[in-house]
């Protein structure tokens, strides 16, 4: 029989993905969450449920009981005591989602940092783990989509950053390919990406192609973005970690890997066709 698999972030894009792939695998799930209405929610056919603060790990050992393996988000309060409290349940093995960043190891940079002491913590616990780091989501066109919706002008920042976005589930994919052979994996540092490098600009005019529409792009100056992230209530520190990467230029999200199809066999979807999937999202009431 298959592991026991908690994943953590399960009503998110990537965890709610994994739910689904792991399931269709016909492996056990336990999906964790904090609200005991989202539990009631994934429950069903192949999926457990367990309600736990992820940033309080006393509250962890209900949820990881007879569970063998483990997939955590990044960034919690206490990452060694959440892999104190995987090793005291039991677990054989974690992987660690973090981002490409961690590979830089720079500290000053708020996001980089908790994405390093996310994957010291999985090292110094001697769990046997895998370190997931994939590029950006193509889920986070969501963040505009309301610009559509209301206009034909989408306006973003970066306007020269490409990145080789990542549609969520082969990111589940590739976590669920690890997860059915563990020992083949341990140790692995893993870089899945989507199959092509796109800019802000072309990603928008996918999604106008899409719609069957015409929709104009606009990009922002650095300090036009600066003051837009500040307007949205984006914390100072990261602000300033998102220009560290994409004004400055000290992340690179464009190289295109071969990790999902290596990994899985199957070549990773294309941002057009994430986009005809969540076509709804930016299209008109």
């Amino acid at each position: 029989m298959s592991a026991l698999t908690v994943v953590t972030g399960a009503t998110g894009n990537v965890g709610g993905s994994l739910v689904s792939a792991l399931v269709a695998k016909g492996m056990p799930v336990r999906a964790l969450v904090r609200a005991e209405a989202d539990a009631a929610r994934l429950a069903g056919d192949g999926v457990q449920t367990a309600v736990a603060d992820l940033d309080d790990p006393a509250t962890m050992a209900s949820a990881l009981a007879g569970a063998e393996a483990l997939f955590l988000l990044p960034g919690y309060a206490d990452m060694p005591g959440l892999y104190a409290a995987a090793r005291e349940a039991g677990i054989g093995h974690v992987v660690q989602l973090t981002g490409v960043s961690a590979g830089s190891g720079n500290m000053s940079n708020a996001v980089t940092e908790y994405m390093v002491r996310s994957e010291q913590a999985a090292a110094e616990s001697k769990l046997p783990h895998t370190v997931v780091r994939p590029s950006a989501f193509m889920t986070n066109a969501l963040r505009w989509a309301g610009q559509v919706r209301d206009g034909d002008t989408v306006t973003l920042p970066f306007p020269n950053v490409a990145t080789a976005c990542l549609h969520p589930a082969d990111l589940a994919a590739v976590i669920a390919a690890v997860f059915a052979d563990p020992d083949r994996y341990a140790g692995e540092v893993l870089l899945p990406t989507g199959p092509e490098a796109l800019l802000p600009r072309e990603q928008v005019a996918i999604v106008a192609e899409v719609l069957g529409r015409t929709l104009d792009f606009v990009g922002l100056t650095d300090e036009q973005a600066r003051e837009s992230m500040a307007a949205d209530g984006t914390p100072q520190r990261y602000i300033d970690a998102f220009l560290d990467f994409y004004a400055d230029g000290n992340l690179d999200e464009s190289p295109v890997r071969g990790t999902v199809a290596n990994v899985t066999g199957t070549a990773p979807r294309t941002f057009a066709a994430w986009a005809a999937d969540h076509a709804s999202a930016f299209t008109r009431s």
